[in-house]
């Protein structure tokens, strides 16, 4: 397939050009399917851009044999290894040019559906306001963010972000879930904050700040939670918690009043010691505890150990007088991305 495309010609067609971008680490188990999912588009302008973070595996000869097939495929290695994923990202996106009008990243383990790109800039391109676009996405077996009524594609930034804040569904997804008008992205020197792991999810807040959110009511990417998987620590540790409380502090000032913003720190709060009082009876390890002791110093709420200690009291004489209730909560899954419960 890849040499069928080989003559596409960036930049010649009526369609606005889309940079695909797809930072990769040692993914030579998954990269392939990646790779051949973006040849796969049937929008046909697009480049695809992938940057080798000094990988030691086969990652760097798989890209180059694909780039070797199809010239709108670009390859490079980074000068110095990037520690964060989101360093990565941001190396690898400052490698796209001003041509470009939409920016679609894919983690080198996820992939895209053929109609992908299509769906996608085609809302764009009919909601020139539009500044970010998602659809549903296979969440390992499961469809995620979805809960949008299906007669809605387009959201005022701020109606969007508000809902978000305020505990509505999360429709962000992932960066591969997304597609990004470029002029939002270039030009800044990091993109994804460096600090923060779901830097994803604070750069959509930050762009919808002056433009709105579309929405492709289509399952059109796939991202991958195998154990090990940046997701699936997420997962585990439950990392969605500090990352919505971020939020609220960094942009809850700007998008909701400040009575609702109080009520709002107020329930995650409140949703995080009942999660850390569960972790407790699940006998979490040292590690877990020292991560949620940590994010929540930095957050400015000092863990206080008496409201622990009385949730899992109360927990523990709802078990007593629940027992099957208790234990099915107990059992219960970690949050979706972005879920603050």
């Amino acid at each position: 397939m890849a040499s069928a495309l080989s003559n596409g010609n960036i930049g010649s067609s009526t369609q606005p050009t889309v940079s695909v971008v797809t930072p990769v680490y040692n993914g030579e188990r998954y990269l392939a399917r990646c790779i051949e999912s973006v040849i796969a588009q049937t929008y046909s302008n697009w480049e695809y851009i992938i940057g080798n973070n000094c990988s030691t595996d086969g990652s760097l000869t798989i890209a180059r044999k694909y780039a070797a097939a199809d010239r709108r495929i670009r390859v490079y290695t980074n000068d110095e290894f990037c520690p964060t994923a989101e360093r990565s990202k941001n190396v690898t996106l400052r490698r796209v040019g001003s041509h470009a009008k939409y920016i679609k990243l894919v983690f080198a383990d996820d992939w895209i559906y053929p109609e992908c790109l299509e769906r996608m800039v085609a809302v764009a391109e009919a909601n020139p306001s539009v500044g970010v676009v998602g659809a549903y996405g296979l969440l390992g077996k499961h469809v995620a963010w979805d809960g949008l009524p299906y007669d809605r594609t387009v959201l005022s930034g701020r109606e969007a972000c508000r809902s978000r804040l305020l505990g509505g569904d999360y429709l962000f997804g992932t960066p591969t879930s997304l597609l990004m008008r470029a002029d939002l992205v270039i030009g800044r020197e990091c993109f994804y904050n460096e600090d923060n792991e779901h830097s994803d999810t604070e750069a959509c807040f930050d762009v919808l700040r002056t433009s709105d959110f579309g929405f492709v009511h289509q399952v059109l990417t796939y991202t991958h939670e195998e154990e090990g998987s940046l997701t699936s620590r997420s997962r585990r540790m439950n990392s969605y918690l500090p990352g919505f409380m971020h939020d609220l502090r960094t942009y809850g000032p700007f998008f909701l009043s400040v009575t609702e913003l109080a009520d709002a720190k107020r329930r995650a709060l409140r949703n995080y010691y009942e999660f850390l009082a569960h972790s407790v009876l699940r006998r979490e390890d040292a590690e877990f505890f020292g991560y949620h002791e940590k994010k929540l110093r930095d957050l400015g709420f000092p863990l206080q150990r008496m409201r622990l200690a009385r949730r899992v009291g109360a927990l523990l004489l709802d078990a007593a007088l629940n027992p099957k209730r208790t234990f099915e909560n107990l059992r219960r899954r970690s949050p979706e991305p972005g879920e603050s419960r």
